[in-house]
């Protein structure tokens, strides 16, 4: 049985610290940096920062892209959808009402969600060292084509 001040050995495993990857992405969540959990995330409301102002981590290199926006529209569209039918179901209720219901719910929460969505998957990124995180260089290989024959 081991103790908790027995060393961790792992043979042929890369020296390398552990990145938790569900602390990282809790950490992502709460607009924190994945390495310390103390340095802000974001400089702006989507914009994360160049570097951890606590730990000194390099963020510049992320690669977010789509996936935040995807995530909370398959999110969103779930909740207020299913909403929205129950609320059809239950009240009977002019169109234009459930639209001046449910349109400012649905920007409303878009906008509280994409940030820490955004925060969540830059976590993911960095305890999977993707992009850039695992320190090796994330720009293409040179890579020339074969040529046809004459």
């Amino acid at each position: 049985m081991r103790t908790p001040t027995d060393p961790v050995v792992r043979y042929g495993d890369s020296p390398e610290a552990e990145r938790p990857l569900g602390r990282s992405i809790m950490r992502g969540l709460m607009n924190r940096c994945p390495a310390c959990g103390n340095g802000k995330l974001f400089r702006a409301f989507l914009k994360p920062v160049d570097h951890c102002a606590v730990c000194g981590e390099a963020m510049h290199h992320h690669r977010s892209d789509d996936l935040p926006p995807y995530i909370v529209i398959l999110v969103l569209g779930h909740v207020v959808v299913g909403g929205y039918m129950l609320t059809d179901m239950t009240f009977l209720l002019p169109v234009w009402v459930h639209v001046a219901i449910w349109a400012p719910i649905t920007v409303i929460t878009a906008l509280a969600s994409i940030q820490p969505i955004k925060g969540g998957v830059i976590g993911l990124q960095w305890a999977l060292r993707m992009h850039g995180f695992g320190g090796e260089s994330d720009s293409p290989d040179d890579y020339d084509p074969p040529r046809r024959p004459d």
